[in-house]
């Protein structure tokens, strides 16, 4: 029963997000330049290992694999999103740039992550979200999700709305209510949640403030093998 009630808030979720998007995703790369703040700085710290594997969660549009491609083009690079709309806009960015032998798409929850990949490709060396999290509903459980399909030694980097706390108030009542039309909810409990998961986890995670707190991005380190573990494998 439990999974049932899972796939049918999944699959509203993912009605949802298409109503959002279906007469955006031909314009969304175009406006959202200019206030998602921080993406480029993610791609550029990602640094996976040669040969390594890059998955987004969320990817939209594609826009952030395409860049990271330019950045890591010795990497491979997957991605899924919950929307149908934008896996159409993703795979006409693919071909628009040639790229579409570069990067495989999947239709997959954030919830859910290892359901949306194949099996032979459910670990990698770098995972990242990029101002997706703050419209997941259970957002802990995602982080929590793709954790799993971490390689031993690997990262997840995420980069969304903070709060704004260097900014004015009025400037950041106004974004609150702007982000809400898009059942954007920015996490204002994310670095406190990552705290408690380094110490259940014993991940490691660093908190880096941008934009006088417009958006905040993390990475979390995930432990290596141990030698044991390693023998192992």
């Amino acid at each position: 029963m439990g999974d049932i009630l899972r796939e049918r808030d999944s699959q509203r979720h993912g009605d949802l997000m298409d109503h959002v998007y279906r007469s955006q995703s031909g314009i969304y790369d175009l406006t959202r330049k200019y206030y998602l703040l921080g993406r480029d700085e993610l791609i550029s710290a990602l640094q996976p290992p040669a040969g390594g594997t890059v998955l987004e969660i969320g990817c939209g549009t594609a826009r952030n694999l395409i860049q990271a491609i330019k950045f890591w083009p010795e990497a491979s690079f997957f991605g899924f999103d919950i929307s149908s709309e934008m896996l159409k806009a993703a795979r006409k960015n693919l071909v628009r740039h040639g790229v579409e032998d570069r990067i495989a798409l999947f239709h997959g929850d954030a919830e859910s992550p290892a359901l949306a990949m194949p099996r032979e490709h459910r670990a990698f060396d770098r995972i990242f979200l990029s101002f997706c999290l703050s419209m997941i509903p259970d957002w802990q459980g995602a982080i929590r999700q793709a954790l799993t399909l971490l390689a031993p030694g690997g990262e997840l980097h995420i980069v969304d709305f903070g709060q704004s706390e260097e900014l004015p108030a009025p400037f950041r009542y106004l974004l609150q209510q702007w982000l809400a039309l898009f059942h954007v909810e920015p996490r204002k409990h994310l670095r406190a949640f990552l705290k408690e998961l380094d110490i259940e986890t014993g991940t490691q995670s660093e908190f880096i403030r941008q934009y006088r707190g417009y958006s905040w991005r993390f990475v979390v380190k995930f432990p290596a093998a141990t030698e044991h573990e390693a023998a192992k494998m």
